[in-house]
Order: C-alpha cells, then structure tokens, then sequence
C-alpha cells in the first residue's frame, strides 16, 4: 500500500489528484509555496452530512430544551418539528434551499440565533465542545470523530507535506466548526471560514458576545467572497459536494492552473455514507460542463471513515 493517499483506490482521480499536487509543489513548474492555498467544504465533504448536518443536531436539541421550558414554542416551526420528531421538515428545510427556495431556511435561521443570541464566544465555544464530546452520530452511532472521511483527511495531510494552506469553507458556523477542526482535520481556527452571526464587543464584561442578526450565509456565490476576504488570494485546489459548492468550485478555476473535486455520494455498499444526489444536482451536472473531476465514495474511496 501506497505511503501517500493509502485509503483512496488506485485509477484516474488518484492520479489526478497526486499528480496536480506533485506538478504544483515539485519541479520546474511548481507554483511559489504562497499560492498553494486550498478550500475545503466541510458538511459532506470532509465528514457526513447525512441524516442531517452536525450542526442542526446540536440545534435541535436546543430547540427541544427551549420548547420544554417555553411549550407555547411548540406550535410554530421549527420547535413544532422537533417537538413532533418531524426531522423530514428540517432535512427538507435544506433540500429546499438547495433548490433555490429559502423560505425555510430563514425560519430556522430565526429560531438558531436565539440559541446563541447574547452569549460571550467562550460561552458557545464551552457549549458545542461539550455536545461533541458527548455526542453521537444519529444513524452511525459513534462519535463525531468517527464520522469524519478518512481520504480526505489523508489528501488534507498530503497537501501540508507539499507546503499547502488549507482553509475550511463551510456553509455551517465558523464558530460551530471552530472548537474541532484542529483534532479532526488539521485545520487551526483561524482557517475556518463560514456563517457567522453578528457580534459586538461589550466593555462592562470585556467580552464578545453574539447579537440577533446573521451577518453572512457562506453559501453559493458568497464562499469566494469570504475566501477572498478572508485568504486574500485565489485558491488553486477546492473540494466540495453540493450545489452550494458550485461557484467555490469555479472560483479556483480562474487561476491558470486549478483542481476542482466534487465527492459524490454514489455508495450503496452499506459502509455507512448513505447514497444520495439530492442537494447536489446542479453540481453533478456543472463536473461535467466546468471539468470538475469527481470523488467517487463507492468507486475512489478504499476506507470511508476514520478509525
């Protein structure tokens, strides 16, 4: 077994993956080590999405404990869903986004800022590190850690050994994602770059605590604002997974030489990562129009999650 890349399947995407890292960091054509910055999707790009997101895991159990305190919550969305275990309205909340149509995803946006609404960024940070050490994945029934892709953290390795940056871009929580991305991938906090919620310094507490408002969705056509805005240059290798990875994809493409991978979860295998297109319909069909090379979990991936 191969030293670099062990879990992914010998064929043409593992080819072209090291063979675009090695031309990039090796050689008389490699590119400065500044310009070797790469981005990364999180939410079913780098660990599972499915059944629902991380984040909307640890949402839901706020709202449950905010309708037991509050019953009358229960009789609008999202606590009405929660309350009734109706999570088909919270995955369908997404899907609906992805199709263009965000009128409930910004009722559930509503209810999420009040989970951190006025709370210090310690005091969020303290929370959701405690929900992933206790935590386990609904339907793999393992922790957080376990449900992370293995390939992708052995090419996010890969890319560190060849004087790689690599930044998390995520629709989710910067703050959300925070708390892990170092043990799980690597990754420090001041790489990760996602939504965020509005923030205000109060002199009394000498503190930052969260407002009411959502400053930025990191999602669409907004990940290479915030990339640029952020690293300040343009990346030259991106990986995601859905529709909302299209134009982060795209963007990497404007530099003279770029990778672009689109992971498809097309594995009906039973290992655990359930097969789904939904949510990533315009984005199978622009890997074909734009050349993004796809990741094929049942055909590229030997391992799918970490140990």
């Amino acid at each position: 077994m191969t030293d670099v890349l062990p879990s992914w399947q010998e064929g043409p995407t593992r080819e072209a993956i090291v063979g675009f890292v090695d031309a990039m960091s090796d050689g008389p054509d490699a590119v400065p080590a500044e310009e070797r910055v790469a981005v990364f999707d999180n939410d079913g790009t780098l660990w599972t999405e499915k059944p629902m997101p991380t984040q909307l895991h640890y949402v839901v159990e706020q709202w449950a404990a905010a309708a037991r305190a509050d019953p009358s919550l229960a009789e609008r969305q999202p606590y009405k869903a929660v309350v009734e275990r109706d999570l088909g309205w919270l995955g369908g909340a997404i899907d609906k986004h992805y199709a263009g149509d965000d009128s409930d995803l910004k009722v559930m946006i509503g209810a999420l800022l009040g989970v951190t609404a006025h709370k210090s960024a310690e005091e969020y940070h303290a929370a959701v590190a405690e929900f992933y050490a206790t935590a386990q994945h609904q339907t793999l029934q393992r922790p957080y850690s376990a449900a992370v892709y293995q390939p992708m953290v052995e090419l996010l390795r890969h890319l560190e050994d060849k004087g790689f940056a690599s930044y998390i871009v995520s629709g989710g929580d910067r703050d959300f994602m925070r708390p892990i991305t170092a043990d799980y991938y690597g990754i420090p906090p001041e790489r990760v770059v996602g939504s965020a919620i509005g923030m205000e310094y109060d002199a009394a507490s000498n503190n930052v605590h969260y407002g009411t408002t959502l400053r930025f969705f990191d999602d669409g056509p907004e990940k290479p604002v915030r990339i640029w805005t952020r690293v300040g240059r343009r990346p030259i290798l991106a990986a995601g997974n859905s529709n909302g990875d299209v134009e982060m994809l795209r963007y990497v493409q404007g530099h003279p030489r770029s990778l672009s991978l689109l992971v498809h979860h097309d594995d009906d295998t039973g290992r655990g990562d359930a097969p789904y297109d939904k949510g990533a319909e315009r984005a199978l069909a622009a890997a074909d129009e734009h050349g993004f090379v796809r990741v094929s979990v049942k055909d590229d991936w030997d391992t799918v999650f970490v140990a």
